[in-house]
């Protein structure tokens, strides 16, 4: 009997979502997140380009994908797989580091059964909420994980100060995020011209302030398709101008149309009746 494909994940929470997944095959295609994909292939094998290089991970190994950049996903062998991700805000990484940049890890699947401990714990009780100390713990170990795995010895520091300037804007991107905010804004905001935000900015969280906005907006919408809202109404909602204009920005997001999320994401009769 084939299983069929599914998605089921939990609303952010300080700077952390989780996602469980299963696919028989292609799974998504090529896209960017604005965060930290930290994940754990539980069985068969994981299939992706990432970097301009095909890998795989296998039942047990983990998966680190950095903010920015491009991946997609599919089967490597005929029964599929299935995994478990954590989708990491890279601002939170460094408010737990105490410093201004986010580790870069070079090395995308690796067996590491410390940081799959970690994955783990970040599921008991999925896909109820995790406690707030339960996450905060999550985050800390992360973020040590990261550091040790990463190559934060070989780049630069920007500093303290360009630090809590692009946590300014970052927090209005967020309280503005249904709507346009012009590069003006964002100065007055940070302190910093736009160039500079724009180097500090993505030194700090791994990715433009303007995917950063774009990224909220579409957790937002991805919500509320997957409660049966219907598209136009969650493109309205979200701060998207149409559908279209939705949906171009959630298959680079997601790797996947917002109706195949809708249908990845529907209950079925079994979890219904239960």
């Amino acid at each position: 009997m084939t299983v069929p494909d599914q998605i089921r994940f939990d609303e952010p929470h300080a700077g952390l979502q989780r996602l469980a997944a299963r696919f028989g095959g292609h799974a998504y295609d090529l896209h960017r997140h604005e965060t930290y994909g930290v994940g754990l292939t539980l069985r068969g094998v994981q299939a992706f380009h990432y970097r301009g290089a095909r890998t795989a991970s296998r039942a047990g190994q983990v998966i680190v994908l950095h903010p920015d950049e491009a991946h997609d996903g599919h089967a490597g062998v005929a029964d599929g797989f299935a995994y478990r991700m954590l989708y990491v805000d890279p601002g939170a990484i460094s408010a737990a580091l105490g410093r201004a940049q986010s580790p870069f890890v070079p090395e995308a699947v690796a067996d590491d059964p410390a940081l799959a401990a970690v994955v783990h714990e970040a599921f008991t009780d999925f896909p109820r909420a995790l406690e707030p100390l339960a996450a905060d713990a999550v985050m800390a170990r992360l973020g040590g994980w990261l550091t040790l795995r990463g190559d934060a010895g070989l780049r630069r520091d920007h500093g303290a100060t360009a630090y809590r300037a692009v946590r300014r804007a970052r927090d209005f991107l967020v309280a503005e995020a249904p709507r346009t905010v012009a590069s003006e804004e964002l100065e007055r905001v940070s302190g910093l011209d736009r160039f500079a935000l724009a180097r500090h900015f993505r030194a700090a969280f791994g990715t433009s302030p303007h995917r950063f906005q774009v990224g909220r907006r579409l957790i937002r919408a991805r919500a509320m398709i997957a409660s049966g809202i219907p598209l136009s109404e969650a493109a309205a909602a979200a701060g998207f101008a149409d559908q279209s204009h939705l949906t171009r920005h959630f298959s680079a997001r997601f790797g996947l149309t917002p109706g195949r999320w809708a249908m990845l994401a529907r209950p079925s009769a079994e979890e219904s009746s239960g």
